[in-house]
This record gives C-alpha cells, sequence and structure tokens, in this order.
C-alpha cells in the first residue's frame, strides 16, 4: 500500500457513470399471457411437453436416485424379457404377471419390459391392464422387488408397455470362480 497514489483530477473524470436503470417491465395481464400461449400452441410456435400427458406413467422406489429413474425412461437398460398381457382377463393377466415377476426374480433379471397395452380396444377406450399393472408394481408383493418402472419408449410400445428395473438380489451372490493353472 505504500505505493498506491490517488488519481488525478484528469483520469477521474475519464471515468464514465453508470449507465441508467432499466425502465421497469409493464405489469402483464395474467389473461392476456395465458391467451396468448395459448395461441402459440393453435398455431404451433409454442413448447409443447408431452410428458406431462395422462398416458405416461413412471415410479420410483422410496431412497432411489432420481437420475435413476430418467435412465429407465429414457430406456437406457436393455430389458432381458418381456410379458405381453394384451387380450388377457385381469384374472388371467394377474396369473401370467405372477408367474413371469417370479421367473425374471429367479432367473437375476435385472429390466423386464411388461407390455400391458393402451386400452384402444377397452370399453370407451380406457385402459383397464394399465393402472392394474402399474398397482401391482407400486402396492402388491412386487413392490419390495422393483427399484423404478417407468412408460417405454415408443419402439418399445410406448405408453402400452413399462420398463421396470427390479432390485439385485443380495442373497444370491454368486460365489467367486477360481481358475488354477491358467496361463496368463
Amino acid at each position: 500500500m505504500a505505493d498506491v497514489r490517488p488519481l488525478s483530477q484528469h483520469h477521474r473524470q475519464r471515468v464514465g457513470e453508470p449507465p441508467p436503470a432499466t425502465p421497469a417491465r409493464p405489469v402483464i395481464n395474467a389473461d392476456a399471457e395465458a391467451l396468448a400461449e395459448l395461441s402459440e400452441l393453435v398455431t404451433g410456435s409454442g413448447p409443447f411437453d408431452i410428458t406431462d400427458s395422462d398416458e405416461h406413467v413412471e415410479g420410483v422406489a422410496a431412497g432411489v436416485d432420481p437420475r435413476l429413474v430418467r435412465r429407465v425412461r429414457a430406456g437406457e437398460f436393455a430389458y432381458q424379457a418381456h410379458l405381453d398381457l394384451h387380450r388377457l382377463t385381469v384374472a388371467d393377466a394377474r396369473s401370467e404377471f405372477d408367474r413371469f415377476m417370479t421367473a425374471a426374480r429367479q432367473n437375476g433379471l435385472r429390466c423386464v419390459l411388461i407390455i400391458h397395452g393402451r386400452g384402444r380396444n377397452s370399453k370407451d377406450q380406457v385402459p383397464i391392464l394399465k393402472p392394474r399393472v402399474v398397482s401391482w408394481l407400486a402396492h402388491g408383493q412386487w413392490a419390495r422387488y422393483v427399484l423404478a418402472f417407468a412408460s417405454a419408449r415408443a419402439c418399445d410400445g410406448g405408453a402400452g408397455a413399462l420398463y421396470v428395473l427390479l432390485r439385485r438380489d443380495r442373497k444370491a451372490k454368486r460365489p467367486v470362480q477360481v481358475l488354477h493353472g491358467a496361463k496368463w
């Protein structure tokens, strides 16, 4: 600080004044704003987020990282088996679902695809199996084995199918195989 000197009068005048504050933004009527957004949607120039559709569904077990759900939704896990419940009654679908999930659990599968359909052939085109499958995964006996589930990508069935990510079976650890005499 010993070498510090005050600016001369000439240098002080060279420093410009701060720019004037921008004028306050005018208050916009909420109804007019909503009307503008609606007109943008109608003309096709506004953003539209399809993920807000009622057809898509996803669920996650408590304590699971939300990034995992994004990966399931994106179809980043290859499904190892699939079950097609099309044209089955609720009772038949439940027994097939239980059989399939039991086999998947016994075989140590991590990701499966369950095709429940979109309800296009149901009365009033309301899906019958879709809410049941979601309930079986989220609240039934299988809930403790499910980490996350999400509607599938369009190429795998879209809103008519679910990716299901299963928990690893910690008790069924595979033994380490030691090879004697192996050459490196």
